[in-house]
This record gives structure tokens, C-alpha cells and sequence, in this order.
């Protein structure tokens, strides 16, 4: 429970918790983002890292003179592709191993095959629409990659859902972020953005519980 309440604590104050760590390392901030970027999207444990958040978050303290928002944007971009990317190949690389098996009660393989004809239809808008939606950010290349989703077609779609995602929201908390209206109720501009992160998946939710069986 204690551990619950600290990590709430960064996410609802990571304004507060990011300023301390810029004051405490300098430079070494670029490689500590690029760390939690990288691991929220390339690593299928750790879905529970800040995304959204930690974007505006830094793009505020870029503007208030604590990092460059050049090599801030392309840092996390960099991170954001290399941890997408990363997520596929292990999906590919599990998948086969697992996919070999004939179709039995815990595996279906018309549903797999299924699965990669979605992917390769829709797989494009998938990949983008992800990349602002908390946990299907994390999962959703590991799913291509295990749905064997052409990786040309993934890596296209990749790089431009990461551009829109990386530069939108930095970019947005470096204009935004220190307007004092802004700054003086930034936990509840966290809030709002975790919020409408989260509504997509929560009307999807809904849709699905209320859809005639």
C-alpha cells in the first residue's frame, strides 16, 4: 500500500518530483527520460510508467529554461521509436515459438490468422491511435509483432504515431505549461491529461458491457 501511495505521489506531483531530479543530475535528465520512455513503450512489464504526463511535464521545465526542447523532443522520440520497435521484435520473436502449435483448446489458430489480417488492414491505425492510449501504448506493438504485421508497414506508421505523440504533447507543456493558470493547478492539468488518456478505453469498456449479447 505504502508503495502504491509513493508511486501515486511522482505521478500526481511529477511537476515537483522531474525538477528535482533535473537540480539533482543536469544533463543526465535527457538519458533518465529516455529511460522511462523507452521501457512504458518497449517493455510489455512495465506498462505503468508515466507517458503523457511526463511530456508535458518536461516539455514545462524546458521551457523555463532547464533543458533544450530540441534534443528533449528528439530524445524521447528516439526513446519512443527504439522502445516500440524493441516491443515488436520480442512479439515476433515469442510468437512463432508459441504459434507453431497446432490449433487445441488454448490456441486457436484461425483467431491468430484473424489477428494478422486485422493487423495488416487496420494494424496502421492501430499503432498511431496507441501511441495516446495508456497501456495499449505498451501492448500494441508487442501485438503486431506477435500478429506478424509486415514490419515496414509497422515501422511507417510507427515513426509517424511517435512524431505526433512525442512532439504534441512536449511541445504542448513548453507553450502551455507556464501560464500561471497553468502552472499554479499543474496536478490538476496531470490529472486532465491522464483522464482524457484514459476515456477511450473507458467508453470502449462501457460500449462493450453494454452491447446486446
Amino acid at each position: 500500500m505504502e508503495l502504491f501511495a509513493a508511486f501515486l505521489d511522482i505521478v500526481l506531483h511529477l511537476d515537483k518530483h522531474l525538477a528535482s531530479v533535473l537540480q539533482q543530475y543536469g544533463n543526465w535528465i535527457y538519458a533518465i527520460l529516455f529511460a522511462i520512455i523507452f521501457m512504458e513503450t518497449g517493455l510489455v512489464v512495465t506498462p505503468f510508467l508515466p507517458g503523457d504526463s511526463l511530456l508535458f511535464v518536461a516539455g514545462t521545465l524546458a521551457a523555463a529554461g532547464g533543458m533544450d526542447i530540441l534534443v528533449l523532443c528528439f530524445t524521447l522520440y528516439a526513446a519512443a521509436v527504439i522502445g516500440d520497435n524493441t516491443n515488436y521484435w520480442i512479439g515476433r520473436y515469442v510468437g512463432p515459438r508459441v504459434f507453431r502449435w497446432p490449433s487445441s483448446r488454448f490456441f486457436n489458430r484461425h483467431a491468430f490468422d484473424l489477428t494478422h489480417q486485422f493487423y495488416e488492414r487496420h494494424g496502421g491505425k492501430t499503432i498511431i491511435i496507441a501511441r495516446f492510449l495508456p497501456l495499449a501504448r505498451t501492448f500494441a506493438p508487442f501485438v503486431a509483432g506477435v500478429a506478424r504485421m509486415t514490419y515496414p508497414r509497422f515501422f511507417t506508421f510507427d515513426l509517424f504515431g511517435g512524431f505526433v505523440w512525442i512532439f504534441s504533447l512536449t511541445l504542448g507543456g513548453y507553450w502551455f505549461g507556464n501560464i500561471p493558470l497553468v502552472k499554479s493547478n499543474l496536478t490538476l492539468v496531470i490529472l486532465g491529461i491522464i483522464a482524457l488518456s484514459l476515456a477511450p478505453l473507458a467508453v470502449g469498456y462501457l460500449r462493450h458491457r453494454l452491447r446486446p449479447r
